[in-house]
């Protein structure tokens, strides 16, 4: 009887767990949730990061506390998401180097598109291709010109191997016709003083952070990797305004949360994001941060968003014959 009264309890317990556990969203957020994402302190990433975080903690009435773990691009903070508990208090925030890690690794310990729920998108934002000032290429079509009479003689810096910057640059070689090689260093920062110290005729940088150099003349900027021109750069044409049809690289950045976090959380966490988004300051602050455009989003929009540019970047990468990691 003993025995049989023990085992009453626990079933007790246990049926009292479930009901109250990790599924229930009535009393979701009750402590403070973690925003991991895998690039360095005081990039661009981190910046979207602690903005978001900060509009999140006003809709959700819960800190929200930014988190980086930086490392192979990104893919050491998308793993820790993917391995944490689906109970909505560990979230990502992802970039388009997200979609990229599914074409230039040749296995990942998650599957980009299927080991996690989606919550949005936050923004998207061009890159843009510029050269030193004082460089004979006064355009995109003057430097497509110079490449093509001397195959392989050029190079092109970014921010790193499978970056959607050193993709960018594939892809124009890809669809100029040209070849232009890729060296690759470690961020932003380096590629630009590279550039300025003449050891790299081109690069493929971040818009927000080349505009001071190119407003002060230091730097020329050929193109900006969108459709549209930016309203950081505006008189820099597109790449489609250079004859190159069809060419369109923006970067994106995004939330998620482990796989089998519950339907109720994911819900509620797009409606706090989304209305964050809808916030002018929030917004302002976003697109400042990356000379960009605040565009939030369904779960399943954001799903097909990564598996659409999975496709895109794998074909890149096969063009390209970039060797995979």
């Amino acid at each position: 009887m003993q025995w049989m009264r023990r085992l009453a309890a626990a079933i007790f317990l246990t049926g009292g767990l479930l009901a109250t556990g990790p599924a229930s969203a009535d009393n979701y957020p009750s402590r403070p949730i973690r925003l991991l994402h895998g690039f360095a302190a005081g990039g661009a990433a981190d910046a979207l990061s602690r903005i978001i975080a900060d509009g999140l903690s006003k809709k959700l009435g819960q800190p929200v506390i930014v988190e980086a773990k930086p490392g192979a691009g990104g893919n050491i903070a998308a793993d820790a998401v993917a391995k944490a508990a689906p109970d909505g208090y560990t979230l990502g925030l992802v970039t388009g180097a997200h979609a990229i890690s599914a074409a230039t690794y040749k296995s990942l310990a998650y599957q980009p598109a299927d080991s996690f729920e989606m919550i949005s998108t936050l923004v998207y934002y061009a890159l843009v291709i510029a050269v030193r000032n004082d460089y004979p290429a006064k355009s995109l079509g003057d430097l497509i010109t110079i490449a093509k009479a001397k195959p392989g003689s050029l190079s092109f810096g970014s921010v790193g191997f499978g970056s959607t910057h050193h993709l960018a640059g594939e892809l124009l070689n890809a669809t100029a016709g040209v070849e232009i090689v890729h060296v690759p260093y470690r961020g932003d920062s380096q590629s630009i003083t590279a550039l300025l110290g003449g050891e790299i005729p081109v690069i493929v940088g971040t818009p927000v952070l080349l505009a001071p150099q190119i407003q002060s003349g230091a730097i020329r900027g050929l193109a900006v990797t969108s459709p549209t021109r930016t309203a950081l750069l505006p008189d820099v044409p597109t790449v489609q305004e250079a004859g190159l049809k069809g060419y369109d690289v923006r970067t994106w950045a995004g939330l998620l949360a482990p796989k089998g976090t519950p339907p109720a959380i994911i819900a509620a966490l797009n409606a706090a994001t989304l209305d964050a988004l809808g916030n002018p300051e929030i917004k302002q602050r976003l697109e400042t941060a990356v000379g960009g455009e605040v565009r939030g989003s369904s779960p399943e929009e954001m799903k097909r968003l990564i598996e659409t540019e999975i496709a895109k970047w794998t074909g890149v990468v096969e063009r390209a014959k970039i060797p995979k990691i």
